[in-house]
């Protein structure tokens, strides 16, 4: 076989393999586990109230928190009524409320008054979007917040002054 036939059969070749590869996909890397919540806890502590998410595995997410005058659903941006006379709004990134497969991995209520704490009145849950996980709290007044994340197991903590 001449040398311009043997370059011939190889670059064909290639395109034939280029096509195969193409045809197949792009490889899917697994990335990090996304921790989803599986419970919500309060307690009344002296001097504050907490308020507890508990999260499967995965890297602990980044926390923020927002006094709002209103709570909204994420990604609606409808109104969500809570008791309270003040809204704290707490998001968690990436974190969700259900599996990959679109399954809940939160199973309690998405509303519930906290009868046994001091200043937090009511807790809920107000988005699950994205790897976004959003929590609203209603309050009795304005104080300190202070908003945190555990690790082993991870949890996001949030409370709320007294």
């Amino acid at each position: 076989m001449s040398r311009t036939k043997r370059r011939a059969l190889a670059a064909v070749s290639l395109l034939i393999a280029g096509g195969v590869l193409a045809a197949a996909g792009p490889a899917r890397a697994s990335g990090p586990a996304i921790p989803t919540m599986t419970t919500i806890r309060t307690g009344l502590n002296t001097g504050f109230d907490r308020v507890v998410l508990d999260l499967s595995g995965g890297s602990a997410p980044a926390v923020s928190y927002q006094l709002v005058d209103e709570l909204t659903a994420d990604p609606s941006g409808e109104v969500v009524w809570l008791t309270g006379e003040y809204f704290i709004t707490v998001s968690a990134t990436p974190a969700a409320a259900h599996d990959a497969g679109g399954n809940p991995t939160y199973t309690g209520l998405q509303k519930f008054r906290t009868r046994n704490l001091a200043n937090v009145m009511a807790v809920a849950v107000t988005g699950d979007f994205e790897a976004h996980l959003t929590i609203g709290l209603g309050v009795r007044s304005r104080t300190a917040v202070n908003v945190f994340t555990l690790t082993a197991p991870n949890r996001v903590v949030i409370d709320v002054a007294h």
